[in-house]
């Protein structure tokens, strides 16, 4: 199963709780925790968290935006020290244009991270950094273009796809989304083709376990058509 999770309502989490916006952010890194350990639990193979936009490293204040960085220095920092990671065999990967924005320091971590987890392969565990879908398909596009196929096919785009290596998303859960069920940027425009939906008014950094493990149940009694 592929679980997809856009952790949406931190900043209005804090409005709403008398905080600056930044700290929505370090709340929610809380709760993603929380929920990851749940998904291993609920034998969830493939879990994908949207962290970032590209809009929301371009044009978010840049308090917040270093607020969001130091965030991943320490998410990746306790994944390289998370022992679960290597016993459970869990693989990590990071997608998105992150090369491009986030500090030699940060990238390293990544790099670190992935290479030591890319034998991993009983659990898959990927992140979205500096991600829009439209620019994973351009970018796809672009390969193509580079590479000169003579046949172009629905396996050669999936292959120049970042995130090529991920199997179609069963289930999108996002936070936050009261009275505006929505998706964003294109988001994994490949891979959701006939993904379900799952809209929680629930803003991020509220999101427990057990609305996690309630969406999760609730999916599974769904019928899926696959477009029929």
């Amino acid at each position: 199963m592929h679980i997809v999770l856009i952790p949406d309502g931190n900043r209005r989490w804090a409005k709403r709780n008398g905080m600056l916006p930044w700290q929505g952010h370090v709340e929610g890194a809380k709760i993603l925790e929380r929920i990851l350990k749940k998904a291993w639990e609920l034998k969830i193979s493939h879990f994908t968290f949207w962290a970032s936009s590209l809009d929301n490293l371009k044009k978010r204040p840049k308090k917040e935006v270093n607020t969001l960085l130091s965030l991943y220095k320490k998410y990746f920092e306790k994944l390289l020290r998370e022992k679960k990671i290597f016993e459970e065999k869990v693989r990590v990967n990071v997608f998105g244009r992150w090369k491009e924005f986030f500090p030699q320091s940060l990238k390293n971590l990544i790099f670190k991270i992935t290479e030591k987890t890319k034998a991993n392969n009983n659990y898959f565990l990927s992140i979205l950094v500096a991600y829009n879908g439209t620019d994973e398909m351009l970018e796809a596009i672009k390969r193509i273009k580079r590479k000169n196929y003579s046949v172009i096919n629905e396996k050669v785009l999936k292959e120049n796809l970042w995130t090529g290596s991920l199997p179609p998303v069963d289930l999108i859960i996002r936070t936050g989304c009261e009275n505006d069920p929505h998706n964003s940027a294109g988001f994994m425009m490949w891979h959701t083709a006939y993904s379900q939906f799952h809209f929680t008014k629930t803003l991020f950094p509220d999101f427990t376990e057990k609305e996690f493990e309630k969406a999760i149940n609730d999916f599974l009694t769904r019928e899926r058509k696959f477009g029929k």
